[in-house]
């Protein structure tokens, strides 16, 4: 696994700040909000092209948390491409499966793909316990069926 650029982390902690940014509200207003978490976007990976023979571009694949979620997120590596359609909807191959995904704008130029999975994580104690759950999602994920 190849490291992410500089660039490439600033992307995504841009990406983190407008995501906060549009759905802070929101989230507060959730009955399943976390004070303990904020959004982050955490072990980030470049997708393997040869895994999905129709993907055509570059993406980043990791989680993105939030103080109501866990979300498998994919960011395109070239970060002048332009954002899908609202609305737009897709699956992906990943190794362990096929995810379908809707894109997120987060204004322009931050975008990327969401598949929600958890939607309560009004459990999780801590920033860290959030990271390890991320750790675990993106290690199955990331796994092939077997």
């Amino acid at each position: 696994m190849q490291a992410l650029t500089p660039e490439q982390y600033e992307r995504l902690r841009d990406l983190a700040a407008a995501w906060q940014q549009q759905q802070g509200r929101g989230m507060k207003a959730s009955p399943h909000y976390n004070p303990r978490l904020t959004v982050d976007a955490l072990c980030f990976q470049e997708l393997p092209a040869s895994l999905d023979d129709t993907l055509r571009e570059r993406y980043l694949v990791g989680a993105l948390v939030t103080p109501v979620s866990l979300s498998l997120a994919l960011v395109p590596v070239e970060a002048d491409r332009p954002s899908p359609e609202p609305e737009s909807r897709r699956r992906f191959a990943l190794p362990s499966g096929c995810y379908p995904f809707a894109v997120e704008r987060l204004g322009a130029p931050l975008w990327l793909w969401r598949c929600e999975l958890m939607t309560d994580l009004s459990d999780i104690g801590s920033l860290h316990e959030a990271s390890r759950l991320a750790q675990q999602l993106m290690d199955r994920v990331m796994t092939p069926e077997a």
